[in-house]
């Protein structure tokens, strides 16, 4: 198992590409701390993963608290004896061309995509710290590294989460911590399922592979940079796009 003995902390794990993350890393041998604002989609997650005869917690957390993020880091480390994997998934959109967009809706994107992965991150660095040896995988987006009409809030997020990975990987190469981005181009998921079917399809001719991605298209990617085999790996965007960015 590629991950036995490891434990892995998962934001946004209630649905979605946080969800499949959280179920592959446990098919792999990690316990999974699945943490979500919604504490029953989190729970099932956990449900989820402890049928694999790994140990799951759930817990309800709102990443762009401090002290809900470092009580979270506390409480994983404590229960699990060790925390080794962050996988910064939690994220929000707030849609509108720049000129009507609120103040409100700027802020709510920066503060759950980019506060809450600095917030997350440097909770769990202090324990992965003390065993000198971490993964962190901050989930990124084609929109961060292309940018998006209709999402300069989200673009600009996930761009500074870019920045934000290169910086903590050079910090913490010297402890055996590794940090690196997964950039997501569009990804069947509730948050794209909402979309017009003629959006969909102008967004699928510009993918050179024909196709949405799915979730397990984002898990399988993170489940390589998290284990040993992506060890040597640190500061870079793995984008898992179909090949829109190429």
């Amino acid at each position: 198992m590629l991950l036995s003995g490891r434990v892995a902390v998962v934001t946004g794990a209630g649905q979605g590409i946080g969800k499949a993350i959280a179920l592959k890393l446990a098919s792999w041998g990690a316990d999974i701390a699945a943490v979500d604002v919604n504490l029953d989609a989190a729970t099932e997650t956990a449900r989820e993963v402890k049928a694999m005869d790994r140990r799951a917690a759930a817990m309800k957390v709102d990443v762009v608290s401090v002290k809900e993020t470092e009580e979270m880091a506390e409480k994983i480390f404590k229960e699990f004896e060790g925390l080794h994997i962050l996988v910064n998934n939690a994220g929000i959109t707030r849609d509108g061309l720049i000129l009507r967009m609120k103040e409100e809706d700027w802020d709510a994107v920066l503060n759950v995509n980019l506060k809450g992965t600095f917030n997350c991150t440097k909770a769990c660095l202090k324990y992965m710290s003390k065993v000198r040896w971490g993964r962190i995988v901050n989930i990124s987006s084609v929109v961060g590294v292309l940018g998006n009409a209709g999402q300069a809030n989200y673009a600009a997020s996930k761009a500074g989460v870019i920045g934000f990975t290169k910086s903590i990987a050079r910090e913490f190469a010297g402890r055996n911590i590794t940090c690196n981005a997964v950039a997501p181009g569009y990804i069947e998921t509730p948050m794209t399922a909402s979309l017009p079917e003629k959006v969909k399809e102008e967004i699928i001719s510009k993918i050179p592979l024909g196709r949405l991605g799915g979730p397990n298209d984002v898990a399988e990617a993170v489940l390589y940079l998290t284990s040993n085999a992506g060890g040597y790996i640190t500061g870079q965007v793995l984008e898992v796009n179909g090949g829109m960015s190429m």
